[in-house]
């Protein structure tokens, strides 16, 4: 049974940094499309970064961009997301996802991710 187990999130002032992680079983994080979401109290769930079987960070959402690293640890098959710089509006829960289709990784559509973890607390205080 493919599970998804986010960690990592935390309360920090703004202009701290965390890092989460989310522990994969069944699926490899190198062999699929694996994404960052976050939803916000009263708002709809926004992709954050995502990458696939190339290996890249291939998309960033632009609110993040240069700020946070998506990144992955095969050896733990381990999705990482850093997160520095923080500011308020980053506040909400995180969510890892992943898709078994590797085409157009984009975590523009969560529709598209088959599977989901139940997501870590992030909460940035100005």
């Amino acid at each position: 049974q493919v599970q998804l187990v986010e960690s990592g999130g935390a309360s920090v002032q703004a202009g701290g940094s965390l890092t989460l992680s989310c522990a994969v079983s069944v699926l490899r994080v190198s062999r699929n499309c694996m994404a960052w979401f976050r939803q916000a109290p009263g708002k709809e769930r926004e992709g954050v970064a995502s990458f696939s079987i190339l290996g890249l960070p291939l998309w960033y959402a632009d609110s993040v961009k240069g700020r946070f690293t998506i990144s992955r640890s095969d050896a733990n098959n381990t999705v990482l997301l850093q997160m520095d710089s923080l500011k308020p509006e980053d506040n909400g829960m995180y969510y890892c996802a992943a898709d078994r289709q590797i085409v157009s990784c984009i975590a523009e559509d969560s529709s598209r991710f088959e599977y989901w973890g139940q997501g870590t607390q992030v909460t940035v205080s100005s």
